[in-house]
C-alpha cells in the first residue's frame, strides 16, 4: 500500500522524534467522603459538596415506572434502583432535578435479608442532587435496592420529559410526551446517577392511554390492561448504558418499517398526517445500519432501531440507543416539495446518530470534557459513511466547509481544547459546539489521511472491540491506533519473525509510531498553527506559529503542533509528505520548481502562508490552467487569503466577500455598502445569468443553483428580481397551488416577502401543514422583509411558541439580526427576553450562542461593543461568563480592527474600480 510504504518511509524520522507521554488528566473531582456527612445527629449540612458524584455506590440495574398524564401535563414515577457499595456509606448520593420525591426506601444488607425502611431525603438544588440518608451505614461489597416515588410537571421546555405538541391537518392540537437527556436532564425524568460512567441496565415500563403508543429504546414484550383507560407497557432489559441515551415517548404517531440485511427492524414514527413523507429516511437508515455494521465489524446489539420525528425539538437529532429523535425537518423528506439541500441534510443527520450507536452508545466518554471522541466521530463518520451508501450526494465536497466553520471559532482567543475541564451542566452544555463537532471531525479526518484508511480503520475496530460497554479517555484511542499502525507495518514486512508482542521491535515502533505524542498537540491545546513557507531552489524553509485573529492578542508561547503535512508541486501531482514537529523545519525538494502547493485538498487542520513569490506563483496557475489543482486546494487558497487577511470566513469566494458589506450595513454606510454589494454582484454575474430555474442537475449543481439564485435576489440584482416575481405573483394568483421548483423557492418567496401583501399571503401559507417541508424557505423570506413590524411581530410569535414553533425562534432572530432593517430589533429583542430565553434553551446551549453571536457579529463600532458589553455584563454571573459572550466581544473588536485599517482602502478601491 502507497501509504504504508510512506509510513515505513518517514520510520526513521519518527524515531528520533522525543516521544511526549500522554498528557492527558483526570477532571474528576475527589470522592473521598465529605467530613461533614449527616449521621443523625440533628446536622442540616448536606453530606456531600462536589458537583461530580461520589464513587461510593454505582447503579446496577433501573426499574422505571413512568406515568404521563397528557391531559394535566403531569407525570409520576416510581424508580426501583440496585446498587452496588464500593466504600462504607451512610448516604446514597444521586441527582434529580424538579422531582417531588413523595417517598424513598433502602432494601439490602447482608443477604438481603432486612426489609424495606423509609429514608430521609435531603436535597441540594445547586448540584441538582438528593441524599438518601441510610439508617445504618451500607457495606462495601453488598447489593442494596433503592426505591424512590415521585411526581413532576411535563418540561416546557425542549430537555428532560418534555410537552410537545402539533395541529393535524383539520386544525385539532395534539400533545405528546417525549425525553431528551443530553447531557444532564435524566435527572429531571427520574432521581439517577446522571453521569456518563455510571451505566447501568434499564426495564421501562410506561402508562398510558389504550388511544396512546409508548416507545422506548426496548422493544415491548408485553402489555398489562390496569383498567379500561390504562395500560402498562413493559420493555425489554436494556443493554448496560449511560443515563443520557435512556429515551421514552408518548405520542399518536404512525409508523413505518422494513427490515436490514442483518435482520434489524428500522422503524420511521411521525404524526399521522405526515408519516407519507417517512420513506426517504426509511430506506437510507437501512443502507446505513447496514454500512455501520459490515465497516465496525460489530453488530448492531439492539433487535429495533426507531427513528421518531419530533414536532418541538431543539437540536438537529439525538443518539438515544435504539430510539433516534429528530427534529420533523431532519427526518422527513417529500419528494415533490422538499429541496435537495433538504436530502443531504436528512441524510447526512441519520448517518450521524446512527454512527453513535457504536461511538458513543457502545463505547461512551469517561467524562464530558471527552464529549469530541463521541461527536467527532460520528461527525467524520457522516462523511465516510454517505459517500459509499449515497454517492450521488458527493458529500466529500462539503467536509472541508466544516473545517472552514471551525477554524472561524478557533481563530478566537476565547477558542478552547478539543478536551476541556468541564464540570457544572452550563459549562458541558457549551462542549457542544463546533470545536467538538466540527474541528472533532477534521482533526480525525486528518489523522485518517496520514495513517491511510486502513489502519486507521483497524485501530477503531480495536477501539470499539477493546472498550464495548465501557468508557474511555483520549489515550484509550490513540493506543488503539498505534497498535493498528504498528501491527499494519509488521504485516506489510511480512516477516515470521517479527510480531507486536515483540518486546524489542514493539518498543521501537511505539516510540516512532506513537499516535497519541501527535494528537495531543491537536486535542489539549486550542487553535490551530500558521504554516509559512518559502522557497529558496530546492530548499522550502517551514515555521509554523499559533494562529489568532487580531493583532491585540499574543499567541501563547510555547504552542507547538506535530504538524503532517502535504504537497504537491509543479513537477508532480503525486501527494507528497512530511511531518513538521519543530517551529521550524528545511524540506529539500529533488529539483527546483515553479510552485508548491500545501494541504492538499485541505486535509489538514492549519492553513498556509506562502512568502516571497509563493502566492504570486498560484495566482498565476490560476490564471493559466486553475484546473491543475483540485476544487478543494482552490477552496482552501481562498480561505487562506481571507484568514490572513483577519476577514470573517465562508466556504465559498461569494460567502468570503458578502461579510465585509454586511459590516457596513450595520453603520448605516449606504453609499460604499451599495457599491461594494453592486461590485460582488457583477463577479457572479455570468454565474447567476446561467442559472436555469429548475430542479435539474446534481446535489452540487442544485446547492449552488440555490445559493446563487436567493444571492442575487437578495442583493436585488434586477434580472432575477423580474423572475422571482413574476414566479410569485403566478404562485399567488395559484392560491399556492402552482408547484415551484425546490431550488427556486427561497429566492421567490424572498422577493415576494418584501411587500406587505406578499409577506401575509406567504404567512399564511407557512401555518398550513401543507407547507411544512418548505417552512426553513418561508422563514428565511419572512425575516429579510423591510417591514420592522412585521420583524418584530414575527420574533414574538417564536417566543409564544403557538403559531410559530419556539424551536425556530434562534434561527429567526439570528436571520432578522442579518437584516438591515432588523438588526436592532434583534439586539433589543435579545436583551428583553434574556430570561425566557435561557430558562426555554438552556444556559450555555447552541440555541443562545448561536442567538449571541449570530445577533452581534456583524457589529463593528465602539459604541456597539461597549452597548454589548454593558448588558453583559449586567446579567447575573452563570450568564455573564458564558463562552459565547466572550467569543462575540472578540469577534467585534476583530470587525472595529478590520474595519479602521480597510474600510478606507475599499473605498477608494471602489471608487478607482467603477463597474
Amino acid at each position: 500500500h502507497e501509504n504504508v510504504y510512506f509510513l515505513m518511509k518517514t520510520l526513521l524520522l519518527l524515531s528520533v522524534l522525543s516521544v511526549a507521554g500522554s498528557v492527558s488528566s483526570d477532571h474528576h473531582s475527589g470522592t473521598s467522603e465529605a467530613d461533614h456527612v449527616a449521621s443523625g445527629n440533628g446536622s442540616k449540612l448536606f453530606p456531600w459538596d462536589k458537583m461530580r458524584l461520589p464513587k461510593h455506590v454505582t447503579p446496577v440495574h433501573y426499574d422505571l415506572i413512568i406515568h404521563p398524564n397528557l391531559t394535566t401535563l403531569t407525570f409520576t414515577g416510581f424508580a426501583k434502583i440496585e446498587v452496588t457499595v464500593n466504600q462504607q456509606t451512610t448516604s446514597v448520593i444521586l441527582h434529580s432535578k424538579h422531582l417531588q420525591i413523595t417517598r424513598a426506601t433502602i432494601q439490602g444488607g447482608k443477604g438481603n435479608s432486612y426489609a424495606e425502611t423509609e429514608v430521609m431525603v435531603w436535597e441540594h438544588p445547586p448540584f441538582e442532587q438528593i441524599a438518601l440518608l441510610a439508617p445504618e451505614p451500607l457495606q462495601v461489597g453488598q447489593n442494596y435496592t433503592v426505591h424512590i416515588e415521585y411526581s413532576a410537571n411535563l418540561s416546557e421546555s425542549f430537555h428532560g420529559f418534555y410537552k410537545s405538541s402539533y395541529r393535524t391537518q383539520e386544525g385539532e392540537v395534539r400533545v405528546l410526551a417525549i425525553t431528551q437527556f443530553e447531557p444532564t436532564a435524566a435527572r429531571m425524568a427520574f432521581p439517577c446517577f446522571d453521569e456518563p460512567s455510571f451505566k447501568a441496565q434499564f426495564s421501562v415500563k410506561i402508562r398510558r392511554e389504550p388511544k396512546h403508543l409508548a416507545l422506548s429504546n426496548m422493544p415491548i414484550v408485553r402489555s398489562v390492561n390496569i383498567s379500561k383507560w390504562l395500560v402498562e407497557d413493559h420493555f425489554d432489559v436494556s443493554v448496560k448504558m449511560s443515563t443520557y441515551l435512556v429515551a421514552f415517548m408518548v405520542s399518536d404517531f404512525k409508523s413505518v418499517s422494513k427490515m436490514t440485511r442483518h435482520g434489524i427492524k428500522i422503524s420511521i414514527y411521525a404524526v399521522p398526517d405526515k408519516i407519507n413523507q417517512a420513506d426517504y429516511a426509511l430506506d437510507a437508515a437501512v443502507k446505513l445500519l447496514d454500512f455501520y455494521e459490515d465497516y465496525f465489524s460489530i453488530p448492531y446489539p439492539l433487535p429495533k432501531q426507531d427513528l421518531a420525528a419530533i414536532p418541538d425539538f431543539q437540536s438537529g437529532a439525538m443518539e438515544n440507543w435504539g430510539l433516534t429523535t429528530y427534529r420533523e425537518s431532519a427526518l422527513l423528506y417529500d419528494s415533490e416539495k422538499s429541496s435537495a439541500s433538504s436530502k443531504l441534510w436528512i441524510t447526512m443527520i441519520i448517518a450521524h446518530e446512527l454512527a453513535h450507536q457504536w461511538f458513543g452508545n457502545l463505547v461512551t466518554m469517561e467524562w464530558w470534557d471527552d464529549l469530541w471522541l463521541n461527536e467527532g466521530f460520528a461527525k467524520f463518520m457522516e462523511y465516510v459513511s454517505v459517500s459509499v451508501t449515497h454517492p450521488e450526494l458527493k458529500v466529500e465536497d462539503y467536509f472541508l466547509g466544516k473545517c472552514f466553520d471551525a477554524m472561524e471559532v478557533d481563530a478566537l482567543n476565547s477558542s478552547h481544547p478539543v478536551s476541556t475541564p468541564v464540570e457544572d451542566p452550563a459549562q458541558i452544555l457549551e462542549m457542544f459546539d463546533d470545536v467538538s463537532y466540527e474541528k472533532g471531525a477534521c482533526i480525525l479526518n486528518m489523522l485518517w489521511n496520514y495513517l491511510t484508511a486502513d489502519v486507521f480503520k483497524a485501530g477503531i475496530v480495536q477501539y470499539l472491540r477493546n472498550y464495548s460497554y465501557q468508557n474511555t479517555k483520549n489515550e484509550d484511542l490513540w493506543n488503539s491506533l498505534t497498535n493498528a499502525s504498528i501491527s499494519c507495518i509488521i504485516l506489510y514486512l511480512n516477516s515470521p519473525f517479527l510480531s507486536p508482542s515483540d518486546p524489542m521491535l514493539s518498543g521501537q515502533l511505539r516510540e516512532s509510531l506513537e499516535v497519541g505524542t501527535m494528537m495531543n498537540t491537536w486535542t489539549l491545546q486550542k487553535g490551530f498553527p500558521l504554516i509559512t513557507v518559502m522557497a529558496k531552489g530546492k530548499n522550502v524553509y517551514l515555521q509554523q506559529e499559533h494562529y489568532m485573529k487580531g493583532s491585540h492578542f499574543s499567541p501563547p508561547t510555547g504552542y507547538l503542533w506535530h504538524v503532517p503535512l502535504t504537497y504537491i508541486t509543479s513537477k508532480s501531482d503525486t501527494v507528497q509528505r512530511f511531518l513538521l514537529t519543530t517551529k521550524t523545519d528545511v524540506l529539500i525538494l529533488p529539483e527546483e520548481v515553479e510552485w508548491i502547493k500545501f494541504n492538499v485538498g485541505m486535509n489538514g487542520y492549519y492553513i498556509m502562508h506562502y512568502e516571497d513569490d509563493g502566492w504570486d506563483n498560484l495566482i498565476s496557475l490560476l490564471k493559466e490552467n486553475h484546473t491543475a489543482i483540485s476544487s478543494n486546494d482552490r477552496a482552501s487558497l481562498i480561505n487562506n487569503v481571507f484568514q490572513l487577511a483577519s476577514c470573517t470566513i465562508f466556504i465559498t469566494s461569494m460567502n468570503e466577500l458578502i461579510p465585509i458589506y454586511k459590516l457596513m450595513e450595520k453603520r448605516d454606510m449606504d453609499n460604499v455598502e451599495n457599491q461594494l454589494k453592486e461590485y460582488i454582484v457583477n463577479i457572479f454575474k455570468n454565474l447567476i445569468d446561467k442559472q436555469s430555474w429548475n430542479d435539474e442537475g446534481s446535489v452540487s449543481e442544485r446547492l449552488l443553483r440555490n445559493s446563487l439564485l436567493l444571492f442575487a435576489c437578495a442583493r436585488k440584482y434586477q434580472p432575477c428580481v423580474d423572475k422571482a416575481e413574476e414566479y410569485f405573483m403566478k404562485w399567488k394568483e395559484s392560491d399556492g397551488t402552482l408547484r415551484l421548483p425546490s431550488d427556486v423557492k427561497a429566492a421567490v418567496y424572498a422577493v415576494g416577502a418584501q411587500t406587505v401583501q406578499g409577506w401575509d399571503f406567504l404567512f399564511s401559507k407557512y401555518r398550513l401543514p401543507s407547507f411544512n417541508t418548505e417552512k426553513n424557505e418561508i422563514e428565511v423570506a419572512l425575516s429579510i422583509s423591510r417591514n420592522k413590524e412585521k420583524l418584530q411581530w414575527l420574533m414574538d410569535q417564536g417566543l409564544l411558541g403557538d403559531i410559530v414553533k419556539t424551536q425556530d425562534l434562534p434561527h429567526i432572530v439570528v436571520f432578522v439580526a442579518k437584516n438591515p432593517s432588523g438588526y436592532h430589533l434583534a439586539w433589543k429583542f435579545l436583551k428583553e427576553n434574556w430570561n425566557k430565553l435561557a430558562q426555554k434553551f438552556e444556559l450555555g446551549s447552541h440555541s443562545i450562542a448561536g442567538m449571541v453571536i449570530g445577533v452581534t457579529n456583524q457589529y463593528s463600532t465602539r459604541e456597539q461593543l461597549a452597548q454589548v458589553k454593558e448588558f453583559f455584563s449586567s446579567l447575573d454571573e452563570k450568564s455573564s461568563h458564558l463562552r459565547c459572550i466572550q467569543q462575540a466581544i472578540e469577534i467585534i473588536e476583530e470587525n472595529i480592527r478590520w474595519m479602521d485599517i480597510n474600510f478606507d482602502k475599499i473605498k477608494l478601491w471602489l471608487q478607482n474600480n467603477k463597474i
